[in-house]
């Protein structure tokens, strides 16, 4: 009979840190950027198709700079991960010796012996050294490691997705009431998004909705009180 441990399976979240986090933040700026949009210029006295125009431009503006700048910034931090993994490759092929004293101590800091430490730094070093001080010395790991072409990908595609909706409800809902539609239906898109990533992460379904819908709401009215000012402004101008 096999024993029940051998059976155990732990199931963790930490390998969906990078795509979660940036499908999440693309989808909601998506919907919270572009909802802005229309509803900003909606105030501003903009015409249906003016509205269509001005939403689908900013989805691929929107969609183009959230590929671009993510891609920047994790391949910022993969170019820095990969410095500090060539910085202790030098030091491990300089030093050994030092190296595995340095990871004995992190291990003693951690609350094991000072001889159970060293047996452990000299294991773990002599099945891998570079990996093991790149997991408890840097706190790299393979799970954690940045993809930038993956995270570009996941935040233009979500981004895309979360824009279309308000896009979609300001050709329905052309007229007077376009603000109201656009603003409901993206709150509530927004409330599903926040509680859905928050149980994915493992978090606060309520505290994860609300407040990415909060954050949306104050968005839209500041855009939408933006709007209407300019187009008062305009109106004194004529």
């Amino acid at each position: 009979m096999r024993r029940r441990h051998e059976h155990h399976r732990e199931r963790h979240r930490t390998d969906r840190i990078g795509w979660l986090r940036a499908s999440v933040l693309g989808a909601n700026d998506g919907v919270i950027s572009t909802a802005s949009l229309v509803v900003g210029v909606a105030a501003a006295g903009t015409g249906s198709a003016d509205l269509l125009v001005t939403g689908i431009a900013g989805l691929v503006a929107g969609a183009m700079s959230m590929a671009a700048g993510e891609y920047v910034s994790v391949h910022s931090q993969a170019d820095t991960e990969q410095a500090d993994l060539a910085r202790e490759r030098l030091e491990l092929e300089a030093d050994p010796v030092a190296e595995q004293r340095e990871l004995a101590g992190l291990y003693v800091a951690r609350g094991l012996t000072p001889a159970l430490a060293a047996e452990v730094a000299g294991q773990l070093m002599a099945h891998d050294a570079l990996g093991a001080h790149a997991r408890d010395e840097l706190g790299l790991s393979t799970e954690m490691a940045a993809q930038p072409v993956q995270a570009a990908l996941a935040s233009a595609a979500s981004f895309a997705v979360g824009a279309a909706l308000p896009l979609a409800v300001t050709a329905l809902a052309a007229g007077p009431n376009v603000i109201a539609w656009v603003s409901g239906t993206a709150l509530v898109l927004l409330a599903v998004l926040g509680g859905l990533a928050a149980q994915v992460g493992g978090a606060s379904v309520w505290t994860g909705a609300g407040r990415v819908t909060f954050w949306g709401a104050i968005a839209m009215a500041v855009t939408a009180a933006a709007g209407s000012v300019f187009d008062h402004l305009l109106a004194l101008l004529r």
